[in-house]
């Protein structure tokens, strides 16, 4: 949903039903690989962190 914010582990929850392990870099791995899909070379950049609480999808993208 754009615009909502989700925490780290609130995606390791949702996306793996994992437990989330505050010392595990998992989501900063798989939004690293996500941007380089969906955002590639162009201007506009689709997911955004949010720092100090999480991710978001833009909500005017």
């Amino acid at each position: 949903m754009p615009g909502r914010v989700l925490t780290r582990p609130q995606i390791c929850e949702r996306v793996w039903n994992y437990d989330f392990d505050p010392g595990t870099n998992l989501v900063e791995v798989y939004i690293q690989r996500l941007r380089r899909k969906v955002d590639g070379e162009g201007d506009v950049k689709l997911i955004e962190t949010i720092r100090g609480v999480g991710y978001r999808m833009k909500p005017d993208a």
